[in-house]
């Protein structure tokens, strides 16, 4: 690709004729005018017509389409995050040329992975019609639909090298635990519209998800993964190409047959699709022998039952997507037809009977690598950061200590926080809104009053942590909420923190938490304050963190028989609340959260006056009761305010037992 055509597009205005005569390889561009194309939220696409310098120049093409990343924020993050860029880009730079067929020819394809920016220039298909999920599609174009769609599986089918690519295997988010969640907010939001046959379907099929999530068999292959009508782009009668198919970005490898279950089952009405299932899934059958795959790699007999064992993604997709996408009165209408469609699809081919049994073995939890103890590949988005968390407990709860780092190197600044609160104690706090970054594998942080080294001294093992600096001591802690500054106070820390149980990745996040032992000193106000092997925890988190975008309530207990709880409740405007965590013990495999119900009670002054959890599949109920708060006072750039009223707790579990809690809130103001 010629230089100018290598850089990376990230709006429509940075366009120009130099880069698009660069990257089509044509003659020179006289003018070029571009207009929108639909309404994507995860990337936008453009049409741009062409007029070319010499009128005679032939072999160019008039239109193509430009796709570029996301310009809102939240939604780039969302692009980078998944990952749904780099696999599209690398779709078509890496397999589109081996595949051909019925995709669009791409001539520029181009992701900057340290800004999150990605460039697609692709063949325009503008005189073919889109298709349309609601409305359905004929017999005769399910048949070319099927037709294409083997066309596509075909010269990658069962192909060891691709099956062990990371970019296609990435590791997915959607397990049982968060759909159980899901599924009741679904329900009730679509309540009328969702049939009792449906509806008891989906609550037995999310009763079994982790178990057909690990079903892996072949044959398998590439999976488009959202091939439905509004992806297709049908050609008119006699065009060069019948059918084009579109967004890659949730490309991956999987179950071959998988593709054609979703669109049989969600793109023709469901008396058509009865009639003519067999005949339909016959054409991808006989276009993929055709194509030169052996019939003993995918006999009829195997195709079938695939086809009825992956009826449920398209039920999966239904119940997940409206969740999780702004909400609009196109998009539900869409999503009930595509549950109505997808469920009765389960129900009449009897793919329930392929289910593996709701008590197979749940996935292994996840563990941090020895690696994530250092810093990560920062993203593009502004608030894009880094956090070591530390925190520790006296064991008899008169007295504890929080510390974050928090690098946003982006802004080119460390929010820095270091607490110290216990009953009948004044919070001692220093903080740093506009610290330099940490440099060096230390994480030293330097600034005006304030030095501080957190050092990993074993990685996942052992992190040790010193401080000097001058803090603001408050009485009543409720002042920090309020912005008051409090008196000066030298504040020194010297603590180490030893595992103690299973460092624990979680799925939904760039995160992983650590049960610790911590030792060492606290120095404040002239008073030396010891810890020897107290109660605590670590963990480190990277990615775009909005503070002022949604609530949550998170908790790190220790029990007085050892046992560790962590549990969060995510609380995302519009959305059913989420709850993550796991508990371990002594001796006691960690146990997956599969739900976590949280409450609590707000005082007049911000600070928290009683909580309580509710812990599920361990039916325990939590009591936790503030004994001193370490709160911090969150201001974003436009003026938005959090209050984050962290507090030591004493917890009662319904079960008698008894132990200690650091917990934190995130509370936005309402403005």
């Amino acid at each position: 690709m010629p230089g100018e055509a290598r850089r990376i597009i990230r709006s429509i205005d940075e366009l120009d004729a130099a880069w698009l005569q660069d990257a089509l390889g044509s003659g020179p561009i006289d003018s070029f005018v571009t207009e929108p194309i639909g309404t994507g939220q995860m990337s936008e696409s453009h049409r741009v017509s062409l007029t070319y310098a010499d009128p005679a120049t032939v072999a160019a093409p008039t239109s193509v389409v430009l796709k570029l990343a996301a310009q809102d924020t939240a939604s780039r993050a969302t692009g980078v995050g998944l990952g749904i860029y780099a696999r599209e880009v690398r779709f078509y730079d890496e397999l589109g040329p081996r595949i051909g067929g019925p995709l669009p020819s791409c001539s520029a394809a181009l992701f900057d992975e340290s800004e999150g920016w990605f460039t697609l220039l692709l063949e325009d298909a503008a005189d073919a019609r889109p298709g349309d999920q609601i409305a359905g599609c004929s017999v005769a174009e399910a048949h070319l639909a099927m037709r294409a769609l083997a066309r596509l599986h075909a010269p990658v089918l069962g192909d060891h090298a691709l099956a062990g690519t990371d970019w296609l295997n990435r590791p997915s988010p959607i397990n049982q635990a968060l759909v159980a969640q899901l599924l009741p907010g679904f329900l009730d939001r679509y309540d009328e519209h969702v049939s009792d046959e449906h509806r008891a379907l989906c609550e037995r099929f999310v009763a079994r998800l982790d178990a057909w999530l690990a079903d892996r068999r072949d044959p398998q292959g590439l999976v488009h993964g959202d091939f439905r009508l509004d992806n297709l782009l049908f050609g008119a009668p006699g065009a060069a190409k019948p059918l084009v198919v579109v967004d890659w970005q949730t490309v991956g490898w999987g179950g071959a047959v998988t593709d054609a279950t979703y669109f049989l089952g969600g793109g023709l009405r469901t008396d058509d699709r009865r009639a003519h299932e067999r005949e339909l899934l016959g054409s991808y059958h006989e276009a993929l022998l055709a194509e030169g795959i052996d019939a003993e790699t995918l006999p009829w007999e195997l195709c079938w039952e695939e086809y009825r064992r992956h009826a449920f993604a398209g039920v999966l997709m239904a119940i997940i997507a409206p969740m999780l996408v702004e909400r609009t009165p196109r998009g539900d209408e869409m999503f009930m037809t595509m549950l109505a469609r997808h469920a009765q699809h389960a129900l009449d081919l009897e793919a329930e009977e392929l289910l593996p049994a709701a008590d197979s073995a749940p996935a292994a939890p996840l563990r941090p690598e020895p690696s994530d103890e250092g810093r990560h590949e920062r993203g593009p988005e502004p608030l894009w950061n880094e956090s070591w968390y530390f925190d520790a407990i006296a064991p008899d709860g008169s007295y504890g200590a929080w510390v974050r780092v928090g690098l946003y190197p982006n802004l080119g600044v460390c929010w820095y926080t270091a607490l110290v609160c216990g009953p009948g104690r004044p919070t001692v706090a220093a903080v740093d809104f506009a610290a330099p970054l940490a440099t060096g594998a230390e994480l030293l942080v330097e600034a005006n009053d304030l030095r501080a080294e957190h050092r990993c001294v074993s990685p996942l093992e052992h992190f040790a942590l010193t401080l000097r600096a001058l803090a603001r001591s408050h009485e009543d802690p409720s002042a920090i909420l309020r912005g008051e500054a409090g008196e000066p106070q030298e504040l020194a820390l010297d603590l180490s923190w030893q595992t103690t149980g299973e460092p624990y990745a979680y799925r939904l996040t760039t995160r992983y938490e650590i049960p610790c032992l911590v030792s060492g000193t606290i120095d404040v106000g002239g008073e030396r304050l010891e810890l020897r092997e107290a109660p605590g925890q670590r963990d480190h988190s990277w990615g775009a963190r909005d503070w002022w975008s949604m609530d949550w309530m998170w908790s790190a207990a220790h029990l007085s028989d050892d046992t560790h709880l962590h549990a969060v409740e995510l609380r995302l405007p519009g959305m059913p609340t989420l709850g993550v965590g796991y508990a371990q013990g002594p001796g006691v495999q960690l146990t997956e959260l599969r739900g976590v119900a949280a409450a609590e009670s707000v005082g007049a002054d911000g600070l928290i006056e009683d909580a309580r959890l509710l812990l599920d599949p361990l039916g325990l109920e939590v009591e936790l009761r503030p004994l001193a708060f370490a709160p911090l006072r969150l201001v974003a750039d436009d003026g938005r305010v959090s209050h984050f009223p962290r507090a030591i707790c004493a917890v009662r579990c319904s079960d008698g037992r008894e132990g200690l809690a650091w917990v934190e809130w995130n509370l936005n103001q309402p403005r």
